[in-house]
């Protein structure tokens, strides 16, 4: 089959996806298209390029199906639960391009234009929509990373200093022992919780005084 840019981020894919972005290299693109290293530079130019239309081509597969009769509350929740699905389907990948690709998202993606529709409808004034939904973006891929590099579980097992133990005797335990919450925290309600804690905050914004936006208060 002959080369092409998508069948080079595909195979990129593959390799992410089992070793990490690190495993990714000109030779062994090649190796994995069984094509002559040099061959691949007539499509990409670098790694970077590279990685770029991996993102983008992964990019696509996200879901934007926000029905029009839901309220922005909902619409909310299933955008962040579609970037959070994407992002366990690609941990990897996503990882990276959360701490790595500012610019991974785009004034016309997808997911943008879903989500600034969607705070615009809450009544966000529209000079206003840019800055909240990157709030809003911003904190819900910050807990995806947490949670993709493990953080989230370690900190969610910290128990704070002078609460009671549990009666099982858990509460002593350090959080990297194998007794320190055994069964792990419910990180799909944590990540529920984030996004009823933010869609709480935005309602009562909203509510509480709408001249607010533009005092900057």
């Amino acid at each position: 089959m002959p080369l092409s840019e998508v069948g080079i981020y595909s195979a990129a894919l593959r390799l992410i996806d089992a070793d990490g972005v690190e495993a990714v290299t000109m030779r062994k693109l090649a190796t994995e298209l069984d094509a002559n290293p040099m061959s691949l530079y007539h499509h990409v130019p670098n790694k970077e390029a590279v990685m770029r239309g991996v993102t983008r081509m992964v990019g696509a597969q996200f879901l934007t199906a926000t029905p029009e009769d839901d309220t922005w509350q909902e619409r909310l929740r299933l955008l962040a639960a579609d970037l959070r699905a994407l992002a366990h389907r690609h941990p990897k990948l996503m990882a990276y391009s959360f701490s790595r690709q500012p610019d991974f998202l785009h004034s016309d993606d997808p997911f943008w234009t879903a989500l600034t529709e969607s705070v615009e409808d809450a009544g966000v004034p529209r000079s206003e929509v840019s800055k909240v939904a990157a709030l809003l973006v911003a904190t819900v891929i910050g807990v995806l990373s947490a949670e993709l590099n493990g953080s989230l579980h370690r900190w969610s097992s910290l128990q704070p200093r002078g609460f009671d133990d549990f009666e099982d005797g858990a509460g002593n335990a350090a959080p990297e022992s194998a007794d320190a919450a055994p069964c792990g925290p419910d990180q799909e309600h944590m990540f529920r919780l984030m996004m009823d804690t933010l869609i709480a905050g935005l309602e009562s914004r909203l509510h509480s005084d709408h001249n607010g936006w533009d005092a900057g208060a």
